[in-house]
């Protein structure tokens, strides 16, 4: 049977994974003004979103990087693996020119930073749901700009930083933040030979001579992003 003339259309579902209850709050409310939209449920971190996808199926994750245990990135992977019909934002306090394009190649469809505001976050949606990426105007014209560049990117800084692997990202952020071997790997369940593995492409890859030379590049590089 045909739906009556004026019946309103299916919400189209969104699943909030961020492990700050109080920003999910913000985002449910929000969500739940707009038309059209609604929140179909909730997770804390990526083995709970995973249950939650396939619960709801929803139609666009809403997605923090910054998760407990495995990352907003490792989540992005697999979630592109198991279920790669269902796009997802990336919704971030991280700086966009060093984690939009990490975000974009692991399968998100977009990056918006918090601070660009909830009609920023709406539009993002909105775009993403009728197909298309979203990215702000810096971060296209940055992908548009690597594409036809052929000089190599320059040494130093962000630059070096960006020729990490994810993994190894992410292993350099621990170790800024003052983790030993050991609790990286208990934080990405990984061995800590792999661990120590990925530590000594880190100080080939960036030049320091030994442990507290690597340590002290991670730690400066972390304090210099604290301002983001």
């Amino acid at each position: 049977m045909k739906p009556k003339s004026g019946t309103a259309p299916v919400a189209k579902r969104v699943l909030l994974v961020d492990d700050h209850p109080i920003t999910r709050q913000g985002l449910a409310a929000m969500i739940g003004m707009e038309s059209g939209l609604a929140v179909c449920g909730e997770a804390e971190n990526a083995a709970e979103a995973l249950t939650a996808v396939q619960r709801f199926k929803p139609d666009l994750i809403l997605l923090d990087l910054s998760l407990p245990g495995r990352s907003g990135l490792e989540f992005l992977k697999d979630l592109t693996a198991a279920h790669p019909g269902i796009p997802a934002l990336v919704l971030s306090m991280h700086n966009e020119a060093l984690y939009a394009e990490r975000a974009l190649r692991a399968g998100a469809r977009g990056y918006l930073m918090k601070s660009a505001g909830g009609k920023a976050v709406m539009e993002a949606i909105r775009t993403i749901l009728q197909g298309q990426i979203y990215v702000s105007p810096a971060v296209s014209a940055r992908i548009l700009e690597s594409l036809r560049e052929t000089k190599p990117i320059p040494n130093g800084g962000d630059g070096v930083v960006r020729k990490l692997t994810d993994r190894e990202f992410e292993i350099f952020q621990l170790i800024g933040q003052g983790l030993g071997t050991r609790e990286i790997a208990g934080r990405l369940h990984l061995s800590i030979k792999t661990v120590e593995a990925h530590r000594a492409h880190l100080k080939e890859k960036l030049g320091a001579k030994d442990a507290p030379a690597l340590m002290r590049e991670a730690v400066s590089w972390v304090e210099s992003q604290s301002g983001v």
